[in-house]
């Protein structure tokens, strides 16, 4: 067994969501939320409106794509496009780890669409994109936030694309570059990269989508909560800062906040060398370890946000599962015993393992003194 290191991470927050806030921040950044407000009141709507604009602004989103806060966070916003967008034509999903397969459940068991099929991976793996069919609508996930693989570019997705691409990019907006012209939906939430709030979502919708939205209506009921359209027309209110329910001021203070602070940074390309830093300083600790490796066995399709770890030593692989998971759970516990390092354990559905956040709130000073740690709690639970 080994000694204990004697630095500590300043800020031991790497969970994949919430994830870490901005480096600096403290309550003292909600003062100006607008509390007891009405969220229809025209100040709280421009306020509501300004996150939209800050992120279109930072990302880069074309000016005719719509942008709009949706309730029930990343989830909620990929469930509307799935339940008000689908059904026009044959749909494809592409699905590699957890959050993927859930769309995959949704559409084939929830809305039950006979013209389906999947594009399957295990985890750390690719589905082949060769294989992606383009004249279905196709949904799939930028980055597999529960397996750490991410798609590399978007150079397999056709400008002439008969079907749409709905994209789940939670774990990736403002961490990588994605490519708008080629994203017909695009959706995240406030609490991965930016280390916002829960519960809030974002959807960012193409012409062709807007077109699609008005000219299909799908063939299942549509909860309130979905609806995009009145009477066949899109609900530009939406995309002005008017939501369909009633979102949190103190939430949409806060990421204002976390807004602020990436472009006083530099922007999009800032944030984005800070989470490659902090990947980078993974990948060197890794290099020379004798039990931890990547769980995407690519470099190309490695995430920056969400570091998925696997344990590779020969006697961890000789034990059955049930003692893997329990061996890696005793990491985790470990660490944040040691107040070094909270909820780093692997994904509940993962291979049994370690995932560490690296968006760009997390300094990469923190990941390197977070990494001898890893190996003290290692040898910790190997000995």
């Amino acid at each position: 067994m080994s000694q204990q290191p004697s630095r500590r991470p300043l800020r031991p927050w790497f969970s994949s969501g919430p994830c870490a806030k901005r480096p600096g921040w403290s309550a003292d950044a909600l003062a100006g939320a607008l509390v007891g407000r009405s969220h229809r009141a025209a100040p709280a709507v421009a306020r509501i409106q300004e996150v939209s604009d800050a992120s279109r602004r930072i990302l880069g989103i074309p000016d005719d794509y719509r942008l709009g806060l949706v309730p029930g966070s990343d989830t909620g916003a990929v469930e509307m496009a799935l339940w008000t967008l689908l059904g026009a034509r044959g749909v494809q999903l592409l699905a590699w780890e957890s959050f993927g397969q859930g769309w995959v459940t949704d559409v084939l068991k929830q809305l039950r669409i006979e013209d389906a099929t999947t594009l399957d991976a295990d985890y750390g793996e690719l589905p082949d994109l060769d294989r992606a069919d383009f004249e279905r609508d196709l949904v799939f996930t930028w980055n597999g936030t529960t397996s750490g693989v991410c798609v590399p570019d978007g150079s397999w997705i056709p400008d002439d694309r008969a079907g749409l691409t709905i994209c789940d990019a939670t774990s990736a907006v403002f961490a990588m570059e994605l490519p708008w012209p080629k994203l017909d939906v695009v959706t995240w939430s406030w609490q991965k990269v930016l280390g916002g709030e829960a519960a809030h979502g974002m959807i960012a919708l193409s012409p062709r989508a807007v077109e699609r939205l008005e000219s299909h209506t799908p063939p299942w009921p549509l909860p309130k909560i979905f609806r995009l359209t009145k009477a066949g027309k899109l609900n530009e209110g939406v995309f002005r800062g008017s939501t369909i329910n009633t979102p949190s001021m103190l939430c949409v203070e806060d990421v204002l906040d976390s807004l602020r602070w990436v472009e006083e940074i530099g922007g999009r390309a800032a944030l984005q060398k800070r989470s490659s830093e902090n990947l980078a300083a993974i990948a060197r600790w890794v290099d020379a370890s004798d039990w931890a490796a990547f769980l995407a066995r690519d470099p190309r399709t490695r995430s920056c946000t969400s570091i998925c770890l696997r344990i590779v030593d020969a006697w961890f692989e000789e034990q059955d599962a049930e003692r893997q998971a329990s061996l890696a759970k005793q990491i985790g516990k470990l660490l944040d015993g040691e107040g070094v390092a909270h909820d780093i354990g692997s994904y509940r559905d993962a291979p049994p393992g370690l995932r560490i956040w690296g968006g760009g709130t997390v300094e990469t000073s923190d990941v390197e003194a977070l990494l001898p740690w890893l190996d003290w709690a290692w040898s910790e639970v190997r000995g």
